[in-house]
């Protein structure tokens, strides 16, 4: 229970001895309780607040209230009271602060040197980390990364790669625009691209030929969610310009990328294709890495290369001389330079990599599923 002032009916000595050990023995008890300067300023409001505090009280209960006779003693008693209970919130003040202090020089005696607790990392994402190895191969073979905005215009993601203005890409069915384009120019619309190759045409207005690089990112298009399409996946695509490169070149770096992927037994093959920015295209494929080219696993049929013994990968060409126009007064003279370009989808080959057989699970973010690629 809180101390209280009494009132004193009896002015003796002896009472106001017993008073007064009652006062100092609360006095001490609550200072003991003080830990924190918050505590301390409500010890010091309590005993020598000028309305309520205990020493107003002592004078007007103890001094004011004594007879005529008494008050010479009261007062020099009152005043002693006084003496201790400004000097126990003195003391207090500070034995708290001194605590405070030790205990920042208790931390500062750390040694910040050695190593913090860290929290564990997560694993690579399956498809960043199939990404990831593609580039490491090419990176090997010399190329440098690009890269660039997800947000393109309608310029250097068709016009500049040599899509005619009626092209089927360019139907809302197949591309997502931005809305509210309309009253733009054709060319100055702006869409999600892709794929990556307007990293290409971005690439060769800033650094003249000799060039060689590969294009990691994030491509949309507007594709229904099925195991197999997905309107936001990645590519990688790959461009290589220089004096007399030929269609030699392309098939050895790819076919060298190939084996380096998958295995040094794998065997590569061009088919005849289009794309509006290679003259002439091809896509390739590699024998199935997975049942061996036989077309069967275990004496089932091999779903991944549907029984053919063959995986289409990617596709490639010869940069059309059209695509050099429209960087040409930077070096890119279709009449003295020529290059390579080649795209592919990581995601479908980390789905072929991991076994996996719907390809939305790799962005459902279901850590049950991606930690199995730790």
């Amino acid at each position: 229970m809180a101390y209280t002032v009494p009132k004193l009916k009896d002015f003796s000595p002896t009472a106001l001895d017993k008073a007064s050990e009652k006062l100092a023995a609360a006095l001490a008890k609550e200072a003991a309780e003080v830990q924190t300067e918050s505590d301390w300023k409500s010890f010091r409001d309590r005993w020598m607040a000028r309305k309520n505090g205990v020493l107003t009280l002592v004078n007007d209960l103890w001094l004011k209230a004594a007879p005529k006779e008494n008050k010479r003693d009261i007062g020099q008693r009152v005043n002693q009271i006084k003496q201790q209970v400004e000097q126990t919130v003195d003391n207090r003040l500070a034995h708290v602060q001194g605590a405070a202090s030790a205990s920042r020089l208790s931390a500062e005696r750390l040694d910040v040197t050695l190593p913090g607790n860290r929290r564990p990392l997560g694993a690579e994402h399956p498809v960043i980390k199939t990404m990831n190895e593609i580039v490491s191969v090419f990176r090997n073979l010399g190329y440098s990364i690009a890269e660039g905005p997800v947000i393109e215009t309608d310029y250097y993601n068709f016009e500049a790669l040599n899509f005619p203005p009626n092209h089927p890409a360019r139907d809302t069915q197949d591309t997502l625009f931005v809305a509210t384009q309309e009253s733009k120019p054709l060319r100055d619309r702006l869409l999600l691209r892709t794929h990556t190759s307007p990293v290409q045409i971005r690439t060769m207005e800033k650094m003249k030929p000799p060039l060689r690089i590969v294009v990691p990112g994030k491509v949309h298009r507007n594709d229904p969610l099925d195991a197999s399409h997905s309107p936001m996946f990645h590519q990688i695509e790959g461009l290589a310009v220089d004096t007399n490169i030929t269609l030699g070149d392309l098939k050895g770096t790819l076919d060298h990328a190939m084996k380096a992927l998958f295995g040094s037994s794998v065997k590569t093959s061009f088919r005849p294709s289009f794309f509006p920015f290679t003259e002439p295209s091809a896509e390739l494929l590699v024998s199935c890495f997975i049942c061996g080219g036989s077309g069967k696993r275990d004496l089932e049929p091999c779903r991944p290369c549907k029984q053919t013994g063959w995986i289409e990968i990617l596709g490639c060409g010869m940069v059309d001389p059209n695509v050099f126009e429209f960087v040409k007064g930077n070096g890119y003279d279709p009449r003295k330079i020529s290059g390579f370009a080649f795209g592919m989808g990581v995601d479908r080959l980390a789905i072929l990599k991991y076994g996996v057989d719907d390809i939305q699970l790799f962005f459902q973010g279901d850590v049950r599923f991606l930690e199995q690629f730790v």
